[in-house]
C-alpha cells in the first residue's frame, strides 16, 4: 500500500510542473496575442465608426479644405436619400445583381466542378487554364467586356447580326437600361466562376466513394446521388463559397463603374456606385457615408441570415 501511495504521490508531483508549464505557456501566448488581436479589431473597426459618425454630419469637401469638423444634422442625410428617391432604387438594383450573379455562379461553378472532377477528356486542360479570368484585374476585365459589347464593332454585335440573319443591326448591351445590368452580370460571372469552381472541386473530394458506390448498388440514379449525397457532404464548402460570392458582389464597384458608371438612367446604380457618387461626384461626404453605412448593414444582415438559414448538418 505504501508503494502504491508513494507511486501516486510521485506521479502527482511529476504532473504538477507539467500542468503549471502548460498554464504558463497558455498565459504567455494569450498575453502576446491579445494586444495584436485588439489592434487588429480596432484597425478594422475605426474606418467603420468614422463612416457611421460622418453619416450624421453635414460633411463636405469644404470641411476638408478648411479643416473644419462637420456639423451634426441627426438623420438629415438619410432622410434626403429617401426623399430624393436615390436609395431604394439602388438597394433594389443591388439585390437583383447580387441574387442573379450568386445563383448563376453557383449553378455554373458546380457544373464546371463536376466536369473537372470527372474523367472526361479535356478536363485537365480546362483545369490548367480556368483561373485565367480570375487573375485578370477587375478593371481590365471590365474593359475587355466593354469592347465585346461595343455597339459599332464589338464581337457581340457581330454574333447577334449573324444569328439574326442581318435583321438586328443595332444592338448595344450597355446602352440599354433593360440589358445593361445583365451585361455587367455576365462580366462578373466570367471573372468569378473559376474561383467558385475551384473551391467546389475541393468540396467534391469530401464525398466518400464508398457511399456513392453503395447508393449506386441500391439503385439510386445520378440525380438522386447528387442531391442526397453530394450536396449534403459539400454543404460547408458550398456555404463558404456562396458567402464569399455574396460579399464580393455586394461590394462590386470597379467593374460597374468601369463599364457603365451606374447608367444608363441609373439602371446599374448599385449602393457601391451611389456611395461614390454622393461622396465624390456630388462632393457630399456625409451623404456618401450614410449610403456606405446602410450598405454595410445590409451586407452583414444578408450574410448572417444566409449562414443562419443554411446551417451545417453533420453527415453520419
Amino acid at each position: 500500500m505504501q508503494n502504491k501511495s508513494g507511486s501516486l504521490d510521485s506521479q502527482k508531483t511529476k504532473g504538477a510542473p507539467v500542468l503549471k508549464k502548460i498554464t504558463k505557456d497558455k498565459l504567455f501566448a494569450l498575453a502576446l496575442l491579445t494586444p495584436g488581436f485588439i489592434v487588429t479589431v480596432m484597425f478594422i473597426l475605426i474606418p467603420v465608426f468614422d463612416s457611421v459618425i460622418k453619416s450624421f454630419q453635414n460633411y463636405k469637401i469644404k470641411n476638408i479644405i478648411a479643416k473644419t469638423p462637420g456639423e451634426w444634422n441627426n438623420f438629415d442625410n438619410y432622410a434626403k436619400l429617401f426623399s430624393n428617391n436615390k436609395l431604394l432604387p439602388s438597394i433594389e438594383v443591388t439585390f437583383i445583381f447580387v441574387c442573379g450573379v450568386v445563383i448563376s455562379q453557383f449553378i455554373l461553378g458546380m457544373a464546371m466542378a463536376l466536369v473537372l472532377n470527372s474523367n472526361l477528356k479535356g478536363a485537365r486542360f480546362i483545369r490548367s487554364i480556368m483561373m485565367a479570368p480570375w487573375i485578370v484585374p477587375t478593371i481590365i476585365s471590365g474593359l475587355i467586356w466593354m469592347w465585346i459589347y461595343q455597339p459599332q464593332y464589338g464581337l457581340l454585335k457581330y454574333i447577334v447580326n449573324l444569328f439574326s440573319f442581318g435583321h438586328v443591326t443595332d444592338f448595344a448591351m450597355l446602352n440599354n437600361p433593360a440589358t445593361a445590368l445583365f451585361g455587367i452580370a455576365i462580366a462578373a460571372l466570367w471573372k468569378q466562376i473559376p474561383l467558385a469552381a475551384l473551391l467546389l472541386v475541393s468540396g467534391l473530394a469530401n464525398v466518400p466513394d464508398e457511399t456513392m458506390e453503395a447508393a449506386t448498388v441500391d439503385g439510386a440514379n445520378a440525380v438522386d446521388r447528387f442531391f442526397h449525397i453530394t450536396i449534403p457532404y459539400m454543404k460547408s464548402i458550398i456555404k463558404v463559397t456562396t458567402s464569399m460570392a455574396i460579399i464580393e458582389n455586394f461590394k462590386q464597384f470597379p467593374l460597374i463603374w468601369t463599364m457603365t458608371g451606374g447608367g444608363p438612367n441609373n439602371s446599374t446604380n448599385t449602393l457601391a456606385i451611389l456611395s461614390y457618387r454622393e461622396a465624390f461626384v456630388s462632393n457630399n461626404l456625409g451623404s456618401g457615408a450614410a449610403v456606405t453605412t446602410i450598405w454595410m448593414l445590409l451586407m452583414i444582415v444578408v450574410v448572417v441570415l444566409f449562414n443562419f438559414i443554411f446551417k451545417d448538418t453533420s453527415m453520419e
